[in-house]
């Protein structure tokens, strides 16, 4: 299953009682704000959830899949990168099957 922008909103809306347009507001305000950090080079550090920062990409070398005889340069680039905060961390392991954590 996926949680879309507007399963959020209607969950948020339904716990709090504000009515959607508003939640859908804030929700994209903060959404915003997160994205127009980032695209300054900050970090973005939502306590208990994670950390968002923006990474440099080295160039590399790929294959391009319809002709793999031939080599293309992949540029350097900006990526987000995403570290999941110790609460989200712990709860998301309780997924792994049969009880085993792998420790990261």
């Amino acid at each position: 299953m996926t949680l879309t922008k507007r399963d959020l909103v209607v969950r948020i809306s339904e716990k709090t009682g504000l009515v959607q347009t508003q939640v859908f507001d804030l929700v994209q305000k903060t959404l915003d704000h997160i994205s127009d950090a980032l695209a300054k080079g900050d970090n973005v550090e939502l306590r208990n959830f994670g950390v968002f920062d923006v990474r440099i990409a080295k160039t590399r070398t790929g294959r391009d899949p319809h002709k793999p005889e031939i080599d293309v340069q992949i540029p350097a680039r900006a990526i987000v990168n995403f570290r999941a905060g110790k609460e989200m961390r712990n709860q998301v392991l309780k997924l792994t099957p049969n009880g085993t954590e792998k420790t990261l």
